[in-house]
């Protein structure tokens, strides 16, 4: 019995650290959910009836898996256990990635997703399904590129008269063990009333960028942080790279480095809504770990509050999504355990600010 109990309390602390301050780290899925042992990446939105609900790709692995799948669940408002996920995208002919989920402000929520045509992702383009009934039934799938090398990472934002901005870039090159540093970060641009799509310019920078995440900074002047191109042995002149709009995304700067390094891997940049920015990043010029946030309360000016959520040296935290709720929680989903666990952190900006 005594056994049995340090199990299940192992077990327990493995799934939740309540860490000091609020912070909180909850182990989502894992290899005990049969979906496939590979989960990555995850993406999270907030739904109108403040569900929240997580979406992430799943199967044998990121190559040469035609039979993986997108999955969806959902943790319903003020449920502690989220929902057994289900397929919501599948593709018999090609494999998919990065699952992006998100409830627009008139109610559709929308999956954008990869659909993989070759062997690597450079012959790629987007599909998209939205569903009108909550995360409930989606509609088939649609392309929303056409363009070889063209994905999807981050959440759209909505801009100020109203159109949504999709942040999309273009990967280009055949070795999965380096990124081109002709790979650009880019932008599409959606009226809502109209039902259109429009393109921005393309972000162009030294090692390469992709993954663009953006966010307002006033009115139509916005900021994009991107990770990096180049390979994944580390380099010490591999900083994230920043970019910004003066017209409502419409056209970029040229993508300069930023003050942050990156490992050749995934950010977020959150605007909070107190109009203060949340940036989450590995910081290390070498390894998906520390998983950090820093906040900003100037505009994405300067970032001096700093904290890391994990910090194992043999950690690999990836992939990180951010959200901040209605109730002011901010929630950030990412992939770890060689990317077959997806964990959430949740904590306050309160949590953050007094750090340095």
């Amino acid at each position: 019995m005594r056994l049995r109990f340090l199990l299940l309390l192992a077990f327990a602390c493995s799934c939740r650290w309540l860490l000091a301050d609020g912070l909180r780290i909850d182990r989502l899925f894992g290899p005990e959910i049969a979906t496939g042992d590979y989960k990555h990446p995850a993406s999270i939105t907030e739904l109108a009836d403040g569900d929240l609900y997580v979406a992430f790709f799943s199967g044998k692995g990121e190559y040469k898996d035609a039979a993986a799948a997108v999955y969806g669940s959902r943790l319903k408002r003020g449920a502690k256990k989220w929902t057994r996920p289900v397929a919501i995208a599948r593709d018999p002919f090609h494999a998919l990635g990065n699952a992006v989920p998100w409830q627009a402000p008139d109610g559709v929520v929308w999956l954008f997703y990869v659909t993989r045509h070759g062997e690597t992702w450079d012959t790629s383009r987007i599909t998209a399904k939205i569903s009108r009934d909550g995360a409930r039934t989606w509609s088939e799938p649609f392309a929303l590129t056409f363009e070889a090398g063209t994905m999807v990472r981050n959440r759209p934002i909505v801009l100020a008269d109203g159109d949504y901005l999709l942040p999309v870039y273009h990967e280009v090159g055949d070795d999965p063990e380096t990124t081109s540093k002709d790979c650009t970060s880019f932008f599409l641009r959606h009226d809502p009333r109209t039902r259109k799509w429009t393109e921005s310019s393309r972000v162009r920078s030294r090692l390469g960028n992709l993954q663009p995440a953006p966010a307002v900074i006033e009115g139509e002047r916005l900021v994009a942080f991107c990770r990096r191109g180049g390979d994944y042995s580390g380099r010490l002149d591999g900083w994230m790279v920043r970019t910004e709009s003066s017209d409502g995304g419409k056209t970029w700067s040229d993508g300069v480095d930023s003050a942050f390094p990156n490992p050749n891997a995934a950010v977020d940049l959150l605007r909070l809504q107190n109009g203060h920015h949340l940036l989450v990043y590995n910081d290390s010029f070498s390894d998906r770990t520390p998983l950090t946030v820093a906040l900003s309360t100037d505009g994405a000016k300067t970032f001096p509050h700093k904290r890391d959520l994990l910090a194992d040296p043999k950690g690999d935290y990836g992939y990180p999504t951010a959200i901040q709720t209605r109730d002011g929680k901010i929630h950030v989903v990412f992939t770890s355990d060689e990317r077959r666990v997806v964990r959430r952190a949740t904590f306050t900006e309160a949590d953050i600010a007094g750090h340095r």
